[in-house]
């Protein structure tokens, strides 16, 4: 029945995605070897095409495929490759032989060509080692009294309900951080995710920290923005002229600029470390670590040296914000004060305006005034004109015919010149 329905075009891929990249199974003693590399857009299938010339140099086996990861099987080691949106990670395991020691510059891929490695997009941002023994080879107690009250300080704990010993520094020796986890009564699923969870928080405390020069950087420009802006509200509050705050208003303008450019710089940045530091947390808390007398736990360690960096990732963000609004808020009252400004100079000139226009309704009566008399004299003068022309058909004098034009002309050019004028002010009131 089933087969009859339509089905969603991504329910099968958003199924696998939920299914995607398990932890792998491990048993016995294994090297890991992860590295990290920061990558952009354009260096995706630069990677696809780096992972198929090792696929044809080396006799593998692809165990799992897709667009975003990738297992391969060779004879000498494991290759795990995962595309993420920033980065992509390439862990490599190597089983050890029990009870044989670990020289201190073994990787798991030294099968590898070193050209092979070289071609790698992307710049390198992780790279550790993480050795897995069994508390029968290594024992717990033996690794804590190496350790000396004036040497590094260490991170231990113990994990999956005290079924494991972890230890670390976060050091960076000979260009990697090493991780060592003694496995007591771990089954293999449990020690591939706890192996994969000790390489995510290294993965992801790294990626955190990435917002941190750029806070330390933005920091500095904060202040110089801050201290702009109350200089700008002094010259606003001496400002005695329009000129004088237009001109501040030019400069806050810019000052708004920058900050936003800021702002849009930034977001996506602080915004991931901070998805970055909870997803840190969030595998330290999965672990279910118990303390070891006399040494930090991981959240013990994150708390005190991942959370201040965060926290100042954070507290950056939110005085751009601040500044921003600040600035907004200045320059929307700047501009009410210059558009009142305009508003009294526009009032001042619309004044003059009616001033003016009086004044020209005056000359205009006037004119009308003298052309009602200018047209009675040439009306009167045609009427003469034609009472001469025509004086052998009756028996009046032309003088006496123009003298009783001119008030007829005077009467009807006066009462056509008022009708238009209330015409023209009519059409002029009903257009409005």
């Amino acid at each position: 029945m089933i087969a009859d329905l339509e089905e969603h075009p991504l329910r099968q891929r958003l199924n696998n995605e939920f299914h995607a990249r398990p932890p792998i199974p491990l048993v016995g003693a294994m090297l890991v070897s992860h590295l990290v590399f920061k990558h952009s857009a354009t260096t995706v299938q630069a990677e696809r095409d780096n992972l198929t010339v090792l696929t044809q140099a080396q006799s593998c086996t692809s165990i799992e495929s897709s667009d975003s990861h990738m297992t391969l099987e060779t004879g000498s080691f494991r290759l795990r490759w995962e595309l993420h949106t920033e980065f992509s990670t390439y862990t490599f395991f190597r089983p050890l032989n029990s009870g044989d020691a670990l020289d201190q510059d073994a990787t798991a891929f030294d099968a590898v060509h070193p050209d092979w490695l070289g071609s790698i997009p992307g710049q390198l941002i992780v790279a550790t080692h993480l050795e897995l023994r069994s508390t029968g080879e290594i024992s717990p107690e033996s690794v804590l009294a190496n350790l000396t009250p004036s040497g590094r300080t260490m991170v231990a704990a113990k994990v999956a309900d005290d079924a494991a010993w972890i230890f670390t520094d976060f050091k960076i020796d000979n260009g990697f951080s090493r991780f060592l986890v003694l496995n007591d009564s771990m089954t293999q699923r449990q020690t591939g995710r706890t192996v994969q969870r000790l390489l995510e928080i290294e993965t992801y405390r790294m990626m955190s920290l990435l917002g941190l020069p750029v806070a330390k950087e933005v920091s500095r420009w904060l202040y110089k923005g801050e201290k702009q802006l109350a200089e700008l509200m002094d010259q606003i509050g001496q400002a005695r002229s329009p000129d004088d705050e237009r001109k501040a208003l030019s400069i806050l303008s810019g000052l708004a600029a920058e900050v936003e450019h800021s702002v849009a710089r930034t977001t996506f940045r602080f915004g991931a470390s901070h998805a970055y530091h909870g997803l840190v947390m969030q595998r330290i808390e999965e672990l279910r670590e118990s303390r070891i007398s006399g040494l930090p736990t991981f959240y013990e360690f994150m708390q005190r040296r991942l959370l201040p960096a965060m926290n100042t990732c954070e507290a950056i963000s939110r005085r751009q914000e601040e500044l921003s609004a600040r600035v907004a808020r200045n320059s929307q009252l700047l501009r009410t004060r210059v558009d009142i400004e305009l508003e009294r100079q526009n009032q001042e000139l619309l004044g003059q305006m009616n001033r003016r226009a009086s004044l020209q309704l005056r000359l205009q009566e006037t004119v009308e005034g003298l052309s009602v008399v200018v047209l009675t004299y040439y009306g009167s003068q045609l009427v003469q004109y034609l009472a001469k022309g025509t004086k052998d058909l009756h028996h009046l004098s032309s003088d006496v015919i123009t003298a009783i034009s001119i008030p007829v002309i005077a009467g009807l050019v006066f009462w056509g010149t008022r009708r238009l004028r209330k015409k023209l002010a009519a059409e002029e009131a009903g257009s409005h």
